[in-house]
């Protein structure tokens, strides 16, 4: 008999109300290896109550208990971070050295959340006028709900739940449903490092879950990442019912090579943020822009670079695991016919791998494609897959039209030696997050992720400052403490002194 993973409620699992549950694949053997509940409205209410409840207390604790939790949260993540890499290789398929990779950006945010009582002080204005003092404070929302992808299954809940928790909220988590032992394993984390029950919920499901989410009337805010028209409905759906929201989108990132570039360099970086995670990453390169003068060069060290890399199980020594879903995996082996339709080069073909596992598995091969036309859907979908494509392009001026022409505007990355082309590109792209001679330019948890456009819907970024506000409502103090002496009456509008 297969497992069942339940939701996390009220400090423990619970089986919730709904019948339905969906399957969770071992993505490099092909295999279901447990159920899921697929949570209902009725689930979701129960998660809620439980964060509201719990909100009663915790958001009144003191910054110094809220952050005794976060470093003892801290801790036994960094200890037991080899356990939760192992799940993440067995329900996403990512190698265990990516997963640990993931597992480290989610700790950084972990750690700046323990450093939040530095931004929670607020300003103070003294003397404003006559014995009246302006002060502001940061108070937390209430319950705030987090809707995550299955792509980071525990980066990305990082990004969120720590901040929001480090700042008196309480959180219902919605992971996705294809890899979602993560959530309850982070979940168990945090009741152990001491967070009392309700305060961190997780409620598995899929649409019938995030729709309950986005219309109850008790959770304040949703912070969501996943593609582009989805992100757009939890924007459109949560602020029509009066929700704060942050909703990051898709992507389609570039690489702009010039001709002065260090080519190796290119060519690992492309090869590395190309095919990562089976380039099922958000900020993955799926764009080179090579100028002409270089393109043959760098196609042939790219596709060098290509001939050794091992597809095959994330548990043994590999460099790309397999994609998520076998309906994924065939959707974008597509792109490789279409390419061939569109006039475009198929330099590699990666749709019948060498592996190093069950052939049952989900694999597609890292693939390269030359002469990409820009009107190609290779060009113009997220195809979310390890497909390399190569736009040949005259110049600079060519290469950034190009960016700013697209709907995206998540990450990009230039390579060249010219300081000056640097920084000019950094100022002329229309992207959120820019690499000089950085393929994967995610900025650290003290700065904030996204995108710009298509990429990103509402004002606030992820984590860093753009975290802080998201999850706390400023409110502002003006307060005169009257001496003895005071008296009279004046029935004027109040003026400054």
């Amino acid at each position: 008999m297969t497992d069942v993973l339940d939701h996390w409620i009220d400090g423990g699992t619970a089986a919730g109300t709904s019948t339905r549950t969906g399957d969770v694949f071992d993505p490099a053997r092909g295999v279901v290896t447990k159920q899921v509940r697929l949570g209902s409205a009725a689930d979701v209410d129960a998660a809620v109550a439980s964060a509201s409840k719990a909100f009663t207390d915790w958001g009144q604790a003191s910054i110094a208990r809220r952050q005794g939790v976060m470093f003892a949260f801290r801790e036994l993540l960094n200890a037991r971070k080899g356990e939760l890499a192992e799940i993440l290789t067995s329900e996403h398929g990512k190698v265990l050295s990516d997963a640990a990779g993931e597992i480290a950006r989610g700790l950084e945010v972990v750690e700046f959340a323990c450093g939040l009582p530095q931004l929670l002080k607020g300003a103070m204005s003294d003397q404003v006028s006559n014995d009246v003092d302006v002060y502001t404070l940061k108070q937390p929302l209430g319950v705030v709900g987090v809707i995550t992808p299955f792509n980071f299954p525990a980066m990305v809940p990082l990004w969120f739940f720590p901040i929001a928790i480090a700042t008196g909220n309480t959180v219902v988590l919605k992971p996705s449903e294809k890899d979602p032992s993560a959530a309850n394993w982070m979940a168990a984390l945090m009741a152990e490092a001491g967070l009392p029950a309700g305060v961190f919920n997780v409620v598995h499901g899929d649409k019938e879950a995030v729709d309950a989410l986005l219309v109850h009337p008790e959770v304040a805010s949703i912070s969501f990442v996943g593609s582009t028209p989805i992100a757009r409905y939890i924007y459109e759906t949560g602020t029509a019912h009066g929700k704060r929201v942050q909703a990051l989108g898709g992507a389609k990132n570039h690489m702009l090579v010039l001709p002065d570039a260090d080519l190796d360099l290119v060519a690992d970086s492309a090869v590395n943020a190309g095919f990562g995670s089976a380039g099922e990453r958000c900020m993955a390169i799926s764009v080179v822009l090579a100028v002409d003068s270089v393109a043959d060069t760098l196609v042939a060290k790219i596709s060098d670079r290509m001939a050794t890399l091992t597809t095959g199980d994330g548990r043994r020594a590999c460099d790309m695991g397999p994609l998520i879903t076998r309906e994924h995996r065939d959707k974008v082996a597509t792109y490789v016919d279409l390419a061939t339709e569109d006039g475009a080069t198929v330099v590699v073909d990666g749709r019948d791998p060498q592996i190093d596992g069950e052939p049952d598995g989900f694999w597609l091969g890292p693939t390269l494609i030359d002469h990409v036309p820009t009107t190609s859907r290779v060009y113009t979908d997220e195809i979310f897959g390890p497909v390399l494509s190569v736009v040949r392009i005259s110049g600079y001026t060519e290469g950034v039209g190009i960016i700013n022409a697209g709907p995206y505007g998540n990450g990009t990355a230039i390579f060249t030696n010219d300081g000056g082309a640097a920084r000019r590109f950094q100022r002329e792209v229309e992207v959120g997050m820019v690499g000089v001679n950085v393929p994967i330019p995610v900025p650290v948890a003290y700065h904030s992720f996204g995108g710009w456009k298509a990429s990103l819907f509402g004002d606030a970024k992820a984590y860093g400052p753009h975290g802080v506000d998201f999850f706390t409502r400023e409110k502002a103090v003006t307060a005169r403490w009257l001496d003895p002496s005071h008296g009279g009456l004046n029935l004027g509008f109040p003026q400054h002194d």
